[in-house]
């Protein structure tokens, strides 16, 4: 017979077990959601700090690669905004003696101040590189409003600069731009979008050392822009992110459409070919999983850089830049899936108006990662660091 203490002593002995029960289910959960963060933050890639940029603090400059150096200049120091520079600097990168255990943090590099670039000063430039001649143009002037469309070579060996033909179609009309993109192929040059503050362009014009001349090609199909991130890999240009006045491909105008050119196609006299393809979206636009977790690959002034020959397989990276505010969301993707990873975070001040670059190991590794400059939300900061990205390292905060 149940009396009111037995009763009692049923249904606090039934509760004290549902407690327990929900605190183990509590626990559960969140040792699982910690070691779910801590094995996405941790186990997706390292930065570790090298030589710092030696001019002033700054942001919005250019950089190229020739010889397996790297070469950083121009761009705005933010004490100084409306006396942009003209000061360009080469980066010697250190080879990483992995049998020491401070063989990845010891390897800073060393930089060296190279022939001041001879046009007006200027920031939001582009520059590429072909057959090791740098190619720096367009970009704002000191005013901060005026675009450019100048031209200027580099050659290394000679440490000097020569004007070239500025960019204009056959009638000599000038196409001025600024935060545009580049591409540098094995014999040419190519430059497009952009904005001149007037409008937004998605036209793209070729540069051929060999004649010295610009010729136009096909538009990108995808939304004009401007602050995109380009790449090249296997002898094809890649355009992803940016800024849009259009609502279509675009959050925010914020582009999510991403694209690959074929150079020889675009010479190719068969109209009916299309140099352009169009690649996975970089945001959760399609009814499958995959993307679900693309939520913030979209950006502005976001900072490109690829690296082969890693055990996955050749890889590019997009990282920093803007949206709504600066960001250092970092990502990998996948040259053969088409699909995108999430990796460790920028692991300095989040910024825009960074400079990346890649370099060669000189033992035939897998290639090396750069990413340095830049200025803080507001542009009211500048910065010097550099850091390389080691993407199959377990990150570390102290590098």
């Amino acid at each position: 017979m149940w009396t009111s203490n037995t009763l009692a002593k049923n249904i606090k002995t039934t509760m004290k077990r549902i407690n327990i029960t929900l605190f183990a289910l509590m626990l559960l959960g969140i040792l699982f959601s910690c070691t779910k963060a801590s094995i996405n933050y941790t186990q997706n890639g390292n930065w570790v700090g090298r030589a710092f940029f030696p001019g002033p603090p700054q942001g919005f400059g250019v950089a190229f690669t020739a010889n397996n150096f790297a070469y950083v200049g121009l761009g705005i120091n933010p004490l100084t905004p409306n006396q942009r520079l003209t000061a360009f600097y080469k980066y010697t990168p250190q080879q990483i003696n992995t049998a020491s255990p401070t063989g990845y943090d010891s390897a800073s590099g060393f930089w060296t101040a190279v022939a001041v670039f001879p046009g007006p000063a200027r920031s939001n430039a582009i520059a590429f590189t072909v057959q090791n001649i740098g190619y720096v143009g367009t970009g704002l002037a000191n005013d901060g409003f005026t675009p450019l469309a100048d031209f200027y070579s580099y050659n290394p060996g000679s440490n000097s600069w020569s004007q070239i033909d500025s960019l204009h179609d056959d009638n000599g009309v000038m196409y001025p731009r600024f935060d545009a993109v580049a591409w540098g192929f094995d014999s040419v040059g190519y430059v497009l979008t952009g904005t001149d503050n007037n409008q937004y362009f998605a036209d793209v014009w070729k540069y051929s050392p060999a004649t010295g001349h610009w010729t136009q090609k096909p538009y990108l199909v995808g939304n004009p822009r401007s602050g995109a991130t380009a790449w090249v890999y296997n002898n094809q240009g890649y355009i992803l992110a940016g800024y849009t006045p259009s609502s279509q491909k675009a959050v925010n105008n914020m582009c999510y459409d991403f694209w690959k050119f074929d150079p020889n196609i675009a010479e190719s006299t068969n109209s009916a070919l299309s140099p352009w393809t169009r690649l996975r979206d970089i945001y959760n636009t399609n009814p499958g999983t995959y993307d679900d977790g693309y939520t913030n690959i979209i950006r502005k002034y976001g900072v490109g850089f690829i690296m082969l020959k890693q055990p996955t397989g050749d890889k590019g990276y997009i990282t920093l830049g803007q949206n709504g505010t600066s960001v250092n969301y970092t990502w990998e993707y996948d040259f053969a899936t088409d699909l995108w990873t999430e990796k460790t975070p920028f692991e300095g001040t989040a910024r825009s108006g960074a400079v990346g670059f890649t370099l060669n190991d000189p033992n035939g590794g897998y290639s090396r990662g750069f990413v340095g400059t830049g200025l803080g939300t507001g542009n009211a900061s500048g910065f010097s660091d550099l850091e390389e990205f080691f993407p199959n390292q377990i990150y570390n905060q102290y590098d």
